[in-house]
């Protein structure tokens, strides 16, 4: 069990320049570009994250959550994690620029979507996951949490963060023209075309 902390690993992955696959392989963690900002977001592997103090927080904080909740751990714990995606996606959706959000939110999310698994896991006196069959909890989830060591839910997740901006963007304004007053001249066609009929 190491006592590192992920804010430490992220930070030294930043100082390590740019030879980024290399960065990968001496420490565990993947990147995303965010081609928007220019910047790289550096997250852990599902395994890698289990070797830091982090990991061990977050799965005491959620088996507290888990034991309040009146469902069984997996019920609790599925309830937990559409809730927490939720909120994510609204906030996301909500926010003045949706890439600088994705940088800030992306790792605490995946952290803490993974220490769940692992907190639901050992409420059912499960062993860890260590690879085959995703644990039944994430059965209703809509990412694939392990796929490329996480890789895969990290990119999902990101493009789904950017999108949640865009669709309010685009549903606002759909809304806002579907207000707009209609014209006198567009009721007298209106007018005209229902008398021709």
């Amino acid at each position: 069990m190491s006592t590192a902390t992920l804010a430490d690993l992220l930070a030294q992955a930043d100082a390590d320049g740019h030879d980024h696959s290399a960065t990968e392989k001496a420490t565990g963690l993947l990147h995303v570009h965010n081609h928007a900002t220019g910047s790289i977001v550096w997250f852990p592997t599902w395994k890698k994250f289990r070797e830091t103090a982090d990991w061990t927080e977050a799965v005491a904080a959620i088996t507290a959550e888990v034991d309040a909740a009146s469902a069984p751990a997996d019920q609790a714990g599925a309830a937990i994690l559409a809730a927490d995606l939720e909120t994510l996606l609204d906030q996301a959706s909500r926010s003045s620029d949706a890439n600088v959000f994705v940088q800030e939110n992306l790792t605490r999310h995946l952290t803490r979507t993974w220490a769940l698994g692992d907190a639901v896991a050992k409420a059912g006196n499960k062993d860890l996951f260590t690879g085959g069959a995703t644990p039944s909890v994430f059965a209703g989830y809509p990412y694939d949490v392990y796929a490329q060591d996480g890789g895969v839910f990290a990119t999902t997740l990101w493009n789904d963060i950017v999108d949640a901006r865009r669709n309010r963007a685009l549903s606002e304004e759909a809304a806002r023209k579907a207000l707009k007053p209609v014209s006198r001249k567009a009721m007298k066609n209106a007018a005209r075309k229902a008398a021709r009929r």
